[in-house]
């Protein structure tokens, strides 16, 4: 049995029980549900485990993607709640380094060795939170179901591009 390849992994990272914090998976479900990905795509929810599969990809040569999009709510003094950026494993701020955890990732050094070392093209899309409640509640502010839509439009587009141009945006 031969496996298909796979071209991009679209990994979406949180908690769906705390609030905004379920965005990750959010645009994974709205992606699978709404969206026709092209075939050597996948959209997975990681919840809070993205390490486990990231690991593999290091350690594995067999299945790797060409490139990952990882989707995570992120929390940044300067945007506004719902606001969408891109990150690259280069370009994470200086003072967010030992605090963007990724939901129990370990490092970013390890985003950054997946691509020195595998190849792998690697994208980090976050949408500032309004809010992370301090107790278990479920669903996304409005801001960021907003959000969901637009990174989902986004990620539609840039595994469809087929220009061969091999760039991430640098905006959304």
């Amino acid at each position: 049995m031969v496996s298909e390849k796979i071209s991009t992994m679209v990994f979406g990272c949180g908690n769906v029980i705390m609030g905004d914090d379920g965005y990750g998976p959010a645009v994974v479900d709205e992606l699978n549900a709404h969206y026709t990905l092209p075939g050597d795509t996948r959209a997975v929810d990681a919840g809070t485990c993205v390490r486990e599969y990231l690991f593999d990809y290091l350690l594995v040569e067999e299945g790797r993607p060409e490139k990952i999009i990882i989707v995570d709510a992120v929390d940044y003094p300067d945007c506004d709640p719902g606001e969408v950026v891109f990150i690259t494993s280069d370009t994470i701020p200086a003072k967010k380094i030992h605090d963007f955890s990724l939901h129990q990732f370990p490092t970013v050094n390890l985003l950054q060795e997946l691509e020195q070392h595998s190849g792998i093209k690697i994208l980090i899309i976050g949408a500032q939170v309004e809010s992370i409640p301090d107790e278990i509640r479920q669903g996304l502010s409005s801001s960021m179901a907003a959000a969901v839509i637009r990174t989902c439009e986004k990620i539609a587009a840039i595994v469809s591009d087929k220009t061969g141009t091999d760039q991430w945006p640098s905006t959304l």
